[in-house]
């Protein structure tokens, strides 16, 4: 039995989590489409009350406006409703072990392996995002640091608008082929 058990941990010890889609990329004429590297996630509810304390134990003030986001220190809050934020944190820090040490009531949920990152940049960006994605992306309806859950195709995405022509594209992992191929597509035709 003991021998099976060692067997056992020496396979285990050697398995190796790949982000999904790792090293896709793809570059068209106006418009690169990349997956990210990984980063921390998690899923943040929590009343008005909480929202100072949380927002000094994540070192980022927590937005409380639609389509909203901050930044601070390589960790975004995305406002994602009334009581709901999407906290990304790609400085390698961990902002659910940050929620637990803040006795405000909040509820925080590890998401970091249930979502995957994809760059759409570039000055065909926009258009590349709007051939599945309904919001009107124009700088003025949508700023740099402007944030929304939404739709593109028939996935739902969460989308941050980085600069004035570049989008991060926030999926769920099992989605990631899907929005990947979608937006590959739609950036080939962008092109054209």
């Amino acid at each position: 039995m003991a021998k099976a058990a060692a067997k056992t941990n020496a396979a285990s010890a050697s398995v190796e989590r790949r982000p999904a889609l790792a090293g896709r990329a793809l570059s068209a004429p106006g418009v690169k489409v990349e997956i990210l590297p990984p980063a921390e996630r998690i899923s943040l509810r929590a009343p008005e009350a909480s929202l100072a304390a949380l927002s000094k134990g994540l070192g980022v003030t927590l937005p409380t406006k639609p389509k909203s986001s901050a930044t601070k220190g390589g960790r975004t809050a995305l406002w994602l409703g009334p009581d709901e934020w999407l906290i990304i944190d790609e400085s390698g820090n961990d902002p659910l072990a940050d929620c637990a040490k803040v006795s405000a009531l909040h509820s925080a949920v590890g998401i970091s392996h249930r979502n995957v990152a994809i760059s759409v940049n570039g000055p065909a960006a926009a258009v590349t995002v709007n051939s599945g994605c309904p919001q009107d992306l124009s700088l003025e309806a949508f700023p740099v640091e402007a944030a929304s859950r939404t739709i593109l195709g028939k996935s739902e995405i969460v989308l941050l608008r980085t600069a004035a022509d570049a989008f991060r594209v926030e999926c769920w992992r099992s989605f990631s082929d899907y929005v990947f191929t979608f937006l590959s597509e739609a950036a080939s035709d962008a092109a054209n």
